[in-house]
């Protein structure tokens, strides 16, 4: 994907989609929001009820609370990175997306990567990195490292879903892996937020 125009021809197509099931009982497409030229992406599972609401991704709780680290552990606002969903709609009662609907979306979410050309994709849980990965893979044994997939370089983290549930030693570890993630950006020399 080479131009803008491209990436509004995805995000269009994206909006009508009706490729899977998730059509019928989506109220939005939530195609992803933010710094196109960011050298980060974050991708979490799917929408929840409040991104199906209001068409953007992470606004729910887990939402603030990913912002919050995001500020305290790289000194950015959401605005600064681009966050989207492997899923680009809800699926019913917020359960895990099916993997006939993961594919149905790959062809959206391989466009958005194309286009932003991230040098590090923070997956967001357990679905996300399977998806970067190609297999299943246990967060708790992998967050925070680094590793090189297929379509991009990835770092696990906790979901903020999770994080919620779990208090603060699963929020400290996010923070304390994206803190890594800043420190590889810098080290590598992409960190462009100075």
């Amino acid at each position: 994907m080479s131009s803008r125009t491209d990436f509004e021809r995805t995000r269009s197509a994206a909006l009508e989609c009706q490729k899977c099931s998730l059509c019928e009982s989506r109220l939005n497409v939530v195609f992803g929001e933010g710094d196109l030229s960011s050298p980060i992406l974050f991708v979490g599972e799917a929408p929840g009820a409040q991104e199906d609401l209001q068409s953007r991704p992470f606004v729910g709780r887990s939402g603030k609370l990913l912002e919050r680290l995001i500020f305290e552990a790289l000194g950015l606002n959401r605005g600064d990175v681009y966050i989207t969903n492997v899923v680009k709609c809800r699926p019913p009662e917020n359960r895990l997306p099916k993997p006939d609907e993961v594919r149905s979306c790959s062809g959206y979410l391989k466009d958005q990567l194309n286009f932003i050309s991230p040098f590090l994709v923070i997956s967001l849980g357990s679905l996300a990195t399977k998806v970067f990965m190609g297999r299943d893979v246990q967060i708790t044994k992998c967050h925070g490292e680094i590793v090189q997939s297929e379509l991009a370089l990835v770092m696990p983290i906790f979901h903020p879903a999770y994080a919620l549930r779990r208090g603060r030693v699963a929020q400290d570890a996010i923070r304390n892996d994206l803190i890594g993630a800043k420190g590889y950006l810098q080290e590598i020399g992409v960190w462009n937020f100075e």
